[in-house]
Order: C-alpha cells, then structure tokens, then sequence
C-alpha cells in the first residue's frame, strides 16, 4: 500500500470522527502543556488540538501516515514522531498523553500494553494525565438498521468502507470491513480488510496501569453516533 493510499484509507474510516474532540479539547486546556496523541495517523487529534494553540506531539509508526500529517501540519505546532508506542523516548516530557479510538486495544497483549504504559509514564510530566477510550462491550444489534459505509471522494476517486461482520470472542473484537475504490472511468476494485481489538475493561487497564507508576483519576465517556461506538475514557494521573 502506497503513502496515498495509508492516508485515504485512515481518513475514510477515522478522518470524520469528532465525537471525542470536545473531551480531547477540554483535557487539554485542563492540562496545559504539550499533548502527546497515540496513533496519530493523518492527524485527526493533533492537528485538530494544534490549531487551536495546543503543542502536539503525533505519534504513530507509520512513516507514510506521519508524512502525510507533516505535510498538513505546515506551521502549526505539531511535532511528528515515528516509533513504536511500545518503545518510545519523548525529547521533553508532556503534559497530557491521548489514546483515542481504541488505540491500546489494537496492542496484542498485555505485555505491549505494559511496554506502553510504561513509556507514557517515562514521558508524561509528574502529575501528568493520560487518558485512553475503550470500547468494553458493544451495543446489541437487534433490529438495527446494516451501518452506513464510510465514504469519501478524492480526485474523481470515490472511496467506500463498509464494516460487514463484527466477531466478538471472549478475548477480542474481530471487525471486518468491506473496502471498495471506484475510478473516475467507473472502474472499481475491492478487498476485505480485518480490525482486532482486544477485550479490555477499565478497571483491567487502571489494574495494569498501576504496574507501570500511574494511579486512576476518573473515567469519562464519548458519546455513540450513527457510525461508531461510545467509548468509555479512562483516565490515569502518572504518580508524583
């Protein structure tokens, strides 16, 4: 998959979420300080977070995501870093640390999460704030009208995702999603693409999070719309 295609295919399915912006915002201005965000992608948060005068760090490990939200970033405040949320080193620590849309659920095991967890408590300032969205159950389906696909159109390009299965097991959550590109010429292409997540509660992660210097401080909530799941936010103050 090229650069073009990473960014279209994370601005599809995350790119016109905005349901948890307002709690991001109101954390932030809480905090003060710079904002560190977990799979930044194309910048859905930071960038959001910088324009409005906040200092962003965005991380996540793919260099074509991060290059496309260097590109958009221009002159704001955004610093893009390319690592792995398992093993990371911030040049200055921060103020508030975000794990929007289940990030620490798409780590594979406790361990990572442990890895991470860690990490974020050798970058946040003493007193520092994390706080990271779970999705703990999902709602009942039962006479649900089928999901909207996401869609998007980018140079004569129309982009399609469609999720069409979810697998819920006693360990993870399986999302399968139906990806679909049409051509300007009308030609059109598709493939499947899988999501994982892992089952974690809040009171599990504010469990693990002690392990690694953090102590709980609330949980907040995101509110569910048409397309995505509430979450709930946990939020976890690194020990002074």
């Amino acid at each position: 998959m090229t650069a073009t295609e990473a960014a279209i295919w994370h601005d599809v399915e995350c790119g016109s979420y905005e349901a948890d912006l307002p709690l991001w915002e109101e954390l932030a201005e809480r905090c003060g300080g710079r904002v560190l965000e977990l799979g930044s992608g194309t910048g859905r948060v930071a960038l959001h977070l910088a324009r409005r005068g906040h200092e962003a760090v965005a991380l996540d490990r793919d260099p074509d995501l991060i290059a496309t939200l260097t590109e958009r970033a221009g002159e704001l405040p955004v610093e893009p870093l390319v690592a792995d949320a398992r093993d990371f080193a911030l040049s200055e620590p921060v103020a508030l640390a975000l794990a929007p849309m289940q990030f620490l659920q798409l780590l594979p095991s406790a361990e990572d999460r442990l890895a991470c967890l860690e990490c974020l408590a050798a970058s946040l300032q003493a007193g520092g704030l994390l706080a990271a969205a779970l999705v703990e159950r999902l709602p009942s389906s039962d006479g649900a009208l089928p999901p909207f696909p996401d869609v998007r159109e980018i140079d004569g390009w129309v982009y399609s995702s469609l999720p069409i299965a979810v697998e819920v097991a006693e360990d993870q959550i399986l999302l399968r999603r139906l990806r679909q590109a049409a051509s300007p010429t009308g030609e059109l292409s598709e493939a499947e693409d899988e999501l994982q997540l892992q089952a974690l509660t809040a009171a599990q992660l504010e469990a693990e999070a002690t392990r690694a210097g953090f102590t709980p401080a609330g949980r907040r909530s995101t509110p569910e719309t048409e397309a995505h799941v509430g979450s709930t936010v946990v939020l976890l103050e690194r020990c002074r």
